[in-house]
């Protein structure tokens, strides 16, 4: 990351990161309606959005497919900025701090704060369970090498990871929106200084140590 060419703005997210997070996002919709269209008899009228049960059952899979290549190309190129450190522990055992926004009691944080990057890795072992379940129950193409037991157990473990990621996204957008700035990250790719100095110091001084090479 470096300084935007505008005055006053750094650079967050470029072009590349912004097209993929949105299809993650985008997917994410698409698998949660048809998930709950499959789901329970009571949310099956879901199913109507993608033009009727048979098409949610076909359509699904192939969503979640690319979901997770999506996010796999996404999660690779911010792997590194996601290793908790001493730092982030020390962020997460002053969250009364940060539920009652007193930043300025806060440590210093890098790219990502101690709770951004729990929410990493709880997506990535959700969707990497999501993805060896749904292979199991997926009837089309590998459900029948698998045996009656195991089908059944992959499903109920498909329904507990798809609830675990669904919560997960809440949070996430929530923390979004009670963050002014931080939805425009992902819109127009850049932050202000003082944003980035208020919630991501480290980084900001990261940045800035670069620039002046």
């Amino acid at each position: 990351m470096k300084p935007a060419d505008k005055p006053g703005l750094i650079v967050r997210y470029t072009a590349g990161e912004r097209t993929t997070h949105w299809i993650v996002a985008i997917a994410f919709v698409l698998l949660a309606l048809s998930g709950l269209a499959l789901f329970h008899p009571s949310m099956f009228w879901l199913s109507n959005l993608f033009g009727g049960g048979t098409w949610t059952r076909i359509l699904h899979p192939f969503l979640g497919i690319v979901m997770v290549l999506a996010f796999a190309v996404l999660a690779l190129r911010m792997w590194r900025h996601n290793l908790l450190t001493r730092a982030d522990r020390a962020w997460l055992a002053h969250l009364g701090d940060v539920v009652n926004n007193r930043e300025e009691a806060l440590p210093e944080v890098g790219r990502y704060n101690g709770g951004q990057k729990l929410l990493f890795f709880v997506m990535v072992i959700s969707l990497l369970l999501l993805l060896a379940s749904g292979m199991v129950i997926w009837r089309t193409y590998f459900s029948q090498y698998f045996p009656v037991g195991m089908i059944r157990a992959a499903s109920l473990l498909h329904a507990v990871c798809a609830f675990v990621l669904i919560c997960g996204i809440i949070v996430h957008i929530y923390a979004a929106l009670w963050i002014q700035g931080t939805v425009g990250a992902m819109t127009r790719g850049t932050v202000t200084r003082g944003w980035a100095w208020k919630h991501h110091r480290g980084w900001f001084r990261e940045v800035f140590r670069q620039g002046d090479k």
